[in-house]
């Protein structure tokens, strides 16, 4: 019978520095193992972690259903995936829609929830050769409900395609806010509305995770950027991302001080398309482009207010994004890293305990003011 290759199953074991036993650098890699300082022996038995704590949904329904399991089987890694050890996992409104039940893609049940992450590489499939064991990493996403695998959990599978280096000047809380944040705005805004240098944005709601990452995306491009927010703290956190022009949104008449003092638009990043997007159009320079990004029920419109400037509206979803095109967001994403300008805003960590509580806060507090992320593991 044919043995394992070495590089699955050697012998002695590994772990890295929090004590998890993680699989071993490929027994053939330049200099072998000495050069890896994440590495050291040690009595651990078994290459894999067995079981985890995890946030479970067994049934669709509010977050009282979001319950902490202690002992969640941990998926295996198939060739081409990835398994991170978490330390901070993100949290985005659409899965509170897809705990609910409310959502045009639902998994099994039960399931983990959560796509987005930042942690240490615990263990790569054979075919992975972009990263290696021990790297400091953060999760965008993840291909498919197959295996259940979400990032509110102590450990999380996912293709290598997701997962990208997180850079030291980044926080593990501020690497899990990359994910669906700035890979939606990135998407928005260069891949479909193909924003210009020297166009003018509004971010129709920019003080949340979205808004935020659209504000500096489009700050950086070179574009002239308006955001608006409803709090004077959202405002200030606007301002601080690189807007020059903000204004509150629930003030009465905003959108005609906004025209009055600034013109017309050539792109809008629209968060809450049912409420605003009567007046976005109404705001249009020629050939201007909406972007839905977020929308909690119908609405009606003029189109008459589109022919005129033939400008065009444009929903936008990760969920249908290319491999390439994630390829590309990630490798703008990490390059902003390195020079800057990509800096996640945190509003608030919870403990995994606090599931519940952050996904009724996400929906229900007034005000936003930047990412809230839950708590896994201290950061080492």
């Amino acid at each position: 019978m044919n043995q394992p290759p070495q590089a699955m199953y050697s012998v002695p074991q590994y772990v890295d520095q929090a004590g998890y036993p993680i699989q071993p650098p490929p027994g053939n890699m330049a200099g072998g193992f000495s050069q890896h300082q994440a590495y050291c022996t040690a009595p651990a038995v078994g290459m894999s972690v067995p079981s985890m704590r995890a946030v479970r949904v067994q049934r669709f329904g509010g977050p009282e259903v979001l319950q902490v399991d202690l002992n969640v089987p941990v998926p295996e890694v198939g060739e081409e995936q990835v398994m991170v050890r978490v330390v901070v996992a993100g949290i985005n409104p659409v899965e509170t829609y897809i705990r609910e039940g409310q959502y045009s893609r639902l998994p099994e049940l039960p399931y983990t929830p959560g796509t987005d992450a930042a942690g240490f590489v615990h263990q790569i499939g054979r075919r992975v050769t972009n990263i290696k064991v021990g790297d400091r990493v953060f999760v965008s996403g993840n291909s498919s409900f197959s295996n259940n695998s979400g990032s509110y959990a102590q450990f999380v599978v996912t293709d290598s395609t997701y997962v990208f280096p997180l850079h030291p000047r980044l926080t593990f809380a501020q690497g899990a806010s990359l994910g669906v944040p700035f890979f939606t705005a990135y998407k928005a805004l260069i891949l479909r509305a193909k924003t210009k240098p020297g166009e003018t944005v509004l971010v129709h709601g920019a003080s949340g995770a979205v808004g935020t990452a659209a504000v500096q995306i489009a700050r950086a491009l070179g574009a002239s950027v308006v955001g608006t927010a409803g709090t004077k703290d959202g405002m200030d956190v606007v301002t601080r991302c690189g807007a020059h022009h903000v204004f509150n949104h629930n003030h009465k008449s905003y959108e005609k001080k906004m025209v009055d003092h600034i013109g017309c638009f050539d792109v809008i990043i629209e968060h809450l398309a049912n409420i605003n997007l009567g007046h976005d159009v109404q705001m249009l320079k020629p050939q201007a482009r909406v972007m839905v990004v977020g929308c909690r029920g119908g609405v009606n419109i003029n189109p008459r207010h589109l022919m005129m400037p033939e400008a065009s509206i444009c929903g936008v979803a990760l969920g249908t994004t290319s491999p390439a095109e994630w390829a590309e967001m990630g490798a703008a994403i990490v390059a902003g890293i390195e020079s800057g300008w990509v800096n996640p805003v945190i509003n608030k960590e919870y403990a995994m305990e606090e599931a519940q509580q952050v996904h009724y806060d996400i929906i229900h507090s007034k005000g936003a003011k930047g990412k809230l992320v839950l708590r896994v593991a201290a950061d080492e």
